[in-house]
């Protein structure tokens, strides 16, 4: 969640307003999803839709930083520092093995039985044919990058 502003808050780099509409429309729609009833879904259920558009507007900025090149390095850093990328899964989306993963939870080795990753990390070459998968932290279909 960014930060809130306030007057010392520092002034947004140039080229910000390229990118606004996009993050604040991704902050608008999360805003909603907070906002919503869970009353026909389990509890980790309620956060798949939370984490997927959280994924959407980190991928955003790491796109438009190291891909596209539309925005400079002072306005990427802006933009983690104020909290509007998650700059822990962009980390992780630099290194090889790793282009595609949708949450930090897939890889925590806390968070899973024996030490392990996640269902969802598994590449779907190594699966049975016809098996749904579908990660319970985060709702993930698979994010392995040796796919």
């Amino acid at each position: 969640m960014p930060k809130i502003k306030t007057i010392r808050t520092k002034k947004a780099p140039e080229g910000w307003d390229l990118i606004e509409p996009t993050i604040t429309e991704i902050g608008n729609q999360i805003r909603d999803v907070e906002n919503q009833a869970y009353s026909d879904k389990k509890k980790p259920e309620q956060f798949w839709e939370i984490y997927k558009l959280h994924h959407q507007r980190s991928r955003y900025i790491y796109e438009m930083y190291y891909y596209k090149k539309e925005i400079t390095r002072e306005l990427y850093e802006f933009c983690l520092q104020e909290q509007y990328g998650d700059a822990t899964l962009i980390a992780k989306w630099k290194k090889t093995g790793y282009e595609k993963l949708c949450c930090l939870h897939c890889i925590s080795k806390s968070q899973h039985n024996f030490g392990g990753t996640c269902i969802c990390r598994v590449p779907k070459a190594k699966l049975e044919e016809g098996k749904l998968v579908q990660c319970k932290q985060c709702g993930c279909r698979g994010c392995a990058s040796g796919d």
